[in-house]
């Protein structure tokens, strides 16, 4: 086996980490990424801890049809760089970005390619891939974002993952921050205007619904008030738990409650979106109300079983607190 290292980074993973971190928020439309910077930067780290070549990096992702945008170019152009994509689906997952790395990691173990093996990663999916390129005679080791709060020393990663790794280390500090920059915004951008000539008037935001155009019925609720937020017994959770494990620590924590992590996550979603997109774009979210987009719905989801799990994030009552609070953020904004 060629005594060199590749390395493998799930995307989809280390921007919602380092997005979280930044942002407050996986919402890529909340933050900009210097990918030039933070792709040397994980080579410069596994090269420190190994001291070997390097065979290449790995970089996947997800667009629509797989096809590649003008930001995966920008990827696929740095030296040492291959781009690998999946599918965006209609309800806005990635599909095929797992499977992609999995087979790719267990054939360069297999064509004897690399020695060890770096993976940017927390999804418990990878495990048996990571698993057979092992029995295959590689080493993989896990790159995380340092938590320190964290049982596990790193951010987001699941625990079946972690336990089969051969080690774990993780990216500095100050490489996300510098690769990382907040662009949300007070309040949205303009739409664009109609050229002058046209005689149309400009486009006029749409108004905050009042309550007896939100719901029809008793015209004193607006409609996303419909949606109480219950604490069922049994919904309190530990602080600290690893999304995708569905394990529960004995220590109940009120502050750390899965409903309060949801308002959180609700509000600080909301708050990232607003200051991201225009008013336009605005427009047309209120115009659909209470519907919410797959990606702001997905998004939502996502950041909240980052912090208690996707056990406790798929409990109704936790689903039905995250809208509520995005609405109701929303309605703060504007």
């Amino acid at each position: 086996m060629v005594s060199q290292r590749a390395i493998f980074v799930d995307a989809g993973f280390l921007l919602a980490v380092g997005g979280t971190q930044i942002a407050g928020t996986s919402l890529r439309s909340a933050f900009r990424v210097n990918f030039e910077k933070l792709i040397q930067g994980i080579m410069k780290c596994t090269e420190e801890h190994s001291g070997l070549d390097v065979l290449r990096t790995y970089w996947y992702d997800a667009s629509k049809d797989a096809l590649f945008t003008d930001q995966h170019k920008q990827i696929g152009l740095l030296p040492g760089v291959k781009v690998r994509l999946g599918r965006i689906s209609f309800n806005g997952e990635q599909k095929g970005v797992d499977l992609k790395l999995g087979l790719d990691l267990v054939g360069v173990a297999r064509n004897r390619a690399a020695s060890v093996a770096y993976l940017v990663s927390g999804d418990d999916d990878l495990a048996e891939a990571v698993e057979e390129a092992q029995d295959l005679g590689m080493k993989v080791v896990l790159v995380g974002v340092a938590d320190s709060a964290h049982r596990l020393g790193v951010m987001s990663v699941a625990e079946h993952l972690a336990l089969r790794v051969d080690s774990i280390i993780t990216l500095p500090a100050e490489l996300i921050d510098e690769c990382f920059t907040r662009i949300v915004q007070d309040a949205p951008r303009p739409a664009l205007a109609f050229p002058a000539h046209t005689g149309h008037p400009l486009p006029r935001p749409v108004p905050k619904p009042t309550a007896s155009a939100a719901k029809p019925g008793p015209p004193t609720r607006p409609l996303h008030h419909a949606l109480q937020r219950p604490h069922p017994a049994g919904v309190q959770a530990g602080a600290h738990l690893v999304y995708s494990s569905g394990g529960t620590d004995s220590t109940v924590v009120p502050e750390d409650s899965p409903m309060d992590v949801a308002q959180e996550v609700g509000e600080s979603v909301a708050a990232s979106w607003y200051g991201s997109v225009t008013q336009g774009e605005l427009n047309e979210l209120l115009a659909d109300r209470p519907i919410l987009p797959v990606e702001i719905d997905r998004v939502l989801l996502k950041d909240c079983a980052q912090r208690i799990g996707e056990y406790k994030t798929d409990l109704q009552a936790v689903r039905k607190a995250l809208r509520l609070a995005f609405w109701e953020k929303l309605d703060a904004l504007i």
